[in-house]
This record gives structure tokens, C-alpha cells and sequence, in this order.
């Protein structure tokens, strides 16, 4: 079972250091130490239930703090799971932000543990943590005329996954390299004799290569090739259900079954959409590895379908926050009156107006929208005055100007977080990865808030201070 730790925040007098000297309060690894929520995260940790019960002499589970703060590290930085050990191991910052009371030199634990960290936190409990996060950065404030209050930006994108750009022909050359891999181990961990395949490997090989490194292939050589490899995999796996369970190693066969049930549903698909003539088929697989990845047609000049998963988010005040995660494609037009409910938990009454694309103006979202006065970003109901004409252009060119602020979040969660590419391979680690960089970035914008309001404080204490570039200390990157 978990064991919980002191809760009490070490300060930076007490943390020990091999070479002498004392940590810096200005460094941001202090600062987020101490914006951290660790009280409630260590509680959700331990309330997961995903430790076993430890002996007397047995060795403890990893805090909480170490857990979480590790993948927040590896999501802050960029960093692959072994990278993140070894920042952890030079950085004596880091280490207090860990919660440790003096410099380790040793690794504290072993880079195959982080894909563990991220099984025990889900996106569920990230959404908890950044909730609560907000919570005591941004106590709620009623209106002083007691009606709406605030903005809501709400929109969606994607966060590609790490695979390939697919093609059905490609698909169906893995399958068939998969299968011929796994009649291959079969058979030596069996002692098999006799004939594995009843075509050659190197033909089937070569039929796959003539249309696949063609520049241009027409549609004809393309529909070819996809015929011919649909029939070598029905062979395989032919092959592989012909053998009786006395014919073979079981534990080689077992280890399979997830794969060959994912080779199964590809060749389902590929026959269904030959059959019928179309590109299109209900949770179309694209991916060997993970099978969960669903194209998302986004219509976007340069990538108008990406492959992962689709995120709807709200933006309030530059905080963001998860609206849904899915692997499937939605309409984000759906989420708007449960984020709207949302809004008003955390602040006690529903937003002065809600920002966002044509997408969210059905019929549903607008009358829940008039009945709560709610403004929602678009044109009114009905044939407009002349002078409310002028007054709607004015209104939706400040709403697209301040719009600008949910693109600006997905913009530099991608290029500086990792949201445009999502290493895990698990649907549930993804998620959390992707959840992280939400929170990662939320957490930048904090300390940001912070320093500016220290800047302030400093110009107003004294109005002749000027800040230099070599002065400017407290930058946050």
C-alpha cells in the first residue's frame, strides 16, 4: 500500500548541497515547488489503488511527488523518459522540486517506471490537479451586480500521434510482413515441419514495391496491389488457423492474439471498402502498433486529416482547460453547455459571453445561450436592423480579435510543449501526455503571471526603476 509523506514544503535553506552554498529563490524550478498543488495530488495518487501491499522489510512505492513531478519534468523539458533521469540526476533544481531534502547522485529510479507514472495518472486525475491549480491562483469573485461575468474561448484540435502517414497499401504490406513474422515464430517454438506459405515471399515482396515506389500510381495500379496483398494475408492467416492447438506452442501462439485480432479488423475493413467502392469505413484503423488511432478530418490547408486524438478545450484568461478527449472524431459544437456548467463551478455564475467558431452555433447551444444571458459569438436571430448591422461588424471584429487567444495556446503547446506529436504508444499514456502539456502550459502561464505582477509591484515602489536586459533576472522560459 501507499505510505504518505511529509506534506510540509521544504524550504530552500534546508535542502542539502554536496558543494556547499543554497539554492537560488528565483529559479523556476522553486517557484512551481511552490505553486504545485502536492497535498491534492498525493491523495488522488494514493487513492488509485494500484500498489500492492507492501512486506515489513519490502521496499516503499515512489511518493506522489516524484511520480507526477518526473512527467511534469519530461513534458516541461522535451525529454524521453531516459533524458528525464538524467536531468533529474544533474539538476540539484529539479531535485528539490521533487521534494528531496539533499543532492542525489544516483538515479532515483529506473527509466522504464515512467510509462507506470503516466498509468497512474490519468487524464482524469490531470484535469483534477489543473482544476484545482486554477483554484488557488484564481479564487472565484461574484460580479458586484450579481449577473454573468468573464469570457469563455472555446475551440478544438488534434494531437497527432507518432505514426506514419498511412496508406491502405502500406497497411496491408504490414500485415502480411506481421503474419509471415508470426507463422515464422510458431513454427520454431513448435518444431512445425512441412510448407509455412503457399506463395513467395520475395514476389509478394517485389508486387508491393512496383506500385509503392512509383511517384504518381494511377488508381487501377494502386487497387491492383491492394487486392494482391489482402489475398496474401487471407493465406497466412489461413495458415495460422489450419494448425490445432496439439500443433503448437501455446505460449508462442498467446502473445500474438492481440496483433492477429488487429490484422483481422484491418482485413475486414480493407475488403469492405474494395468491396464497395469507398475510402471510408466506421473506426477505420490505420495503424498496427495502435490500433486506436483514428483519422480526424480537420480540412486544414496543410494537413487536412491527422491521425491521434481530438482535444476540446476552453480558454479563460489564457488558462486552458480540457473540455473532452477522444480518439474518436466529435462534434466540438456538443461540448459547450457542459463547459459552460463548468464555468459557472468554478465561478459561481455562467460567462458574459462565449467566443467560438460556427461550429458551436446549433440550435441547442443558442437558446441554452439566450436563456442564461449568454452573448455567443455570431450574427442575431432574425432580419437585422440597419444600425444593428454596423454593430455586429464591430462586435465580431473585436470577438475574432480576442479569439486569437485559444490559437495562441494551441499554437504554443505544439511548437513548445509537444502537442503536434504525441510520443506515447498506449491510448491511456497518450492521453495523459497530452493532458500534461495542457498542464505544463498552464503552468508556464502562471509563473509568467507572477513575474509580471512582481514587475509591477517593483515599478510602483519605485517609480525610477528601470529594468535592463542584463537585469531581468526573473524570466521564465
Amino acid at each position: 500500500m501507499y505510505r504518505k509523506t511529509n506534506r510540509a514544503q521544504l524550504s530552500i535553506e534546508e535542502f542539502s548541497l554536496p558543494f556547499g552554498g543554497q539554492l537560488s529563490a528565483d529559479n523556476r524550478w522553486v517557484k512551481m515547488a511552490n505553486l504545485m498543488p502536492w497535498d491534492m495530488i498525493e491523495d488522488l495518487y494514493a487513492a488509485a489503488g494500484r500498489f500492492v501491499d507492501d512486506k515489513k522489510d519490502g521496499r516503499p512505492p515512489i511518493t506522489a511527488r516524484i511520480a507526477f513531478g518526473a512527467i511534469h519534468i519530461k513534458e516541461q523539458e522535451e525529454l524521453t523518459d531516459r533524458g528525464t533521469l538524467q536531468y533529474i540526476a544533474e539538476n540539484p533544481y529539479v531535485q528539490y522540486f521533487l521534494g528531496l531534502s539533499a543532492f542525489e547522485i544516483e538515479p532515483l529510479f529506473d527509466d522504464s517506471m515512467m510509462a507506470r507514472f503516466r498509468k497512474r495518472f490519468t487524464p482524469e486525475m490531470i484535469a483534477k490537479i489543473n482544476e484545482e491549480l486554477y483554484r488557488r491562483t484564481n479564487p472565484p469573485k461574484p460580479p458586484d451586480d450579481g449577473g454573468n461575468a468573464g469570457t469563455m474561448i472555446l475551440d478544438a484540435t488534434a494531437a497527432p500521434a507518432d505514426i506514419r502517414y498511412p496508406t491502405d497499401l502500406s497497411l496491408l504490406n504490414e500485415c502480411r510482413e506481421n503474419t509471415e513474422a508470426i507463422i515464422d515464430e510458431v513454427w520454431e517454438a513448435s518444431g512445425l515441419i512441412g510448407r509455412r506459405q503457399f506463395y513467395n515471399r520475395k514476389k509478394a515482396r517485389a508486387k508491393y514495391l512496383k506500385v509503392a515506389k512509383q511517384r504518381k500510381p494511377r488508381k487501377r495500379q494502386i487497387k491492383q496491389g491492394i487486392k494482391e496483398q489482402i489475398g496474401f494475408v487471407e493465406k497466412n492467416l489461413d495458415v495460422l488457423d489450419s494448425l490445432s492447438p496439439e500443433e503448437y506452442d501455446m505460449m508462442a501462439w498467446l502473445k500474438h492474439l492481440s496483433r492477429l485480432e488487429t490484422i483481422r479488423k484491418v482485413l475486414e475493413q480493407q475488403k469492405t471498402m474494395m468491396q464497395t467502392g469507398r475510402h471510408t469505413v466506421e473506426d477505420r484503423i490505420v495503424n498496427l502498433r495502435q490500433p486506436h488511432v483514428r483519422p480526424i478530418v480537420r480540412g486544414k490547408v496543410n494537413a487536412p486529416v491527422e491521425f491521434g486524438q481530438k482535444i476540446s478545450i476552453s480558454v479563460v484568461g489564457g488558462y486552458t482547460f480540457i473540455e473532452r478527449q477522444s480518439w474518436d472524431n466529435f462534434s466540438e459544437g456538443g461540448t459547450l453547455i457542459e463547459s459552460a456548467e463548468k464555468y459557472k463551478e468554478r465561478h459561481g455564475v455562467y460567462p458574459k459571453a462565449i467566443l467560438a467558431d460556427r461550429t458551436y452555433r446549433n440550435r441547442d447551444n443558442i437558446n441554452f445561450c439566450k436563456a442564461n444571458g449568454i452573448r455567443l459569438t455570431g450574427p442575431r436571430l432574425g432580419r437585422p436592423k440597419k444600425e444593428e448591422i454596423e454593430e455586429d461588424k464591430a462586435q465580431a471584429y473585436l470577438d475574432s480579435c480576442e479569439r486569437n487567444m485559444v490559437e495562441s495556446r494551441f499554437g504554443i503547446g505544439k511548437r513548445r510543449y509537444g502537442l503536434d506529436l504525441i510520443m506515447a504508444r498506449l491510448p491511456f499514456t497518450a492521453e495523459t501526455e497530452a493532458a500534461l502539456n495542457i498542464f505544463v502550459m498552464n503552468v508556464a502561464l502562471l509563473l509568467r503571471v507572477l513575474l509580471r505582477l512582481v514587475i509591477n509591484w517593483l515599478k510602483w515602489w519605485d517609480r525610477g526603476l528601470r529594468l535592463s536586459l542584463d537585469g531581468y533576472r526573473y524570466a521564465v522560459v
